[in-house]
């Protein structure tokens, strides 16, 4: 299938969706990057917007709909967990099933027409840049120097061993949306991490 890639991508970064919620706390639902400023969304409202989002853009742009409330009854971390997990595994199954044609016809995307293709490129850029902004508030979120160390999203992390370069690993949080949903459910069962190492987490020490 010519378009395996964006439904493999998109396996990938529904499990960086949910490590990244994993790294919070439940007290930091709240938390925004200034108190004073409504501008920048809390965790609480990074998580509305990527469940509303994404159940707005499969619905209306690539035409699948997982017949089910987007948000959770109760909006605490876990229970946020728990319905991304369920609803973007059932966006995945959907995507996995169509076939090329399908990706390459083109679809209303706001005020013009673009392929699904293009579309699906899109919404995993909207998340990626979204999820992006939830790692920047895990570093504001430092309340000692051990609280909230970040796995890796993409590549190493200064948590993982700081650079590429220095050969520092790749640490997800959990290997597999099913381990995540049994770790957090018991209290958080991360990967260990063996933190920034000796040589600087920046090319510009």
């Amino acid at each position: 299938m010519r378009y395996r890639f964006l439904t493999d991508t998109y396996e990938t970064e529904r499990l960086k969706v949910l490590s990244a919620w994993s790294m919070f706390r439940d007290r930091d639902l709240p938390f925004r990057p200034h108190p004073a400023d409504r501008r920048g969304r809390s965790l609480h409202e990074q998580m509305v917007h990527q469940c509303v989002s994404e159940d707005l853009w499969f619905r209306t742009m690539l035409g699948i709909d997982v017949n089910a409330p987007p948000l959770p009854k109760q909006e605490t971390r876990l229970e946020f967990i728990r319905q991304y997990a369920a609803d973007s595994g059932k966006r995945l199954e959907a995507l996995q099933a169509k076939e090329d044609a399908w990706w390459e016809e083109e679809v209303q995307f706001f005020d013009t027409r673009r392929s699904r293709a293009w579309v699906m490129v899109r919404r995993i850029a909207h998340t990626s840049h979204h999820r992006g902004q939830q790692t920047a508030l895990l570093r504001m979120l430092h309340s000692d120097l051990h609280s909230y160390d970040l796995h890796s999203t993409y590549g190493p992390t200064s948590d993982t061993g700081g650079l590429m370069q220095n050969k520092a690993p790749v640490i997800y949080a959990y290997t597999d949306v099913e381990a995540l949903l049994e770790g957090e459910a018991a209290g958080g069962r991360k990967a260990r991490l063996p933190g920034p190492g000796e040589k600087p987490p920046t090319e510009r020490p």
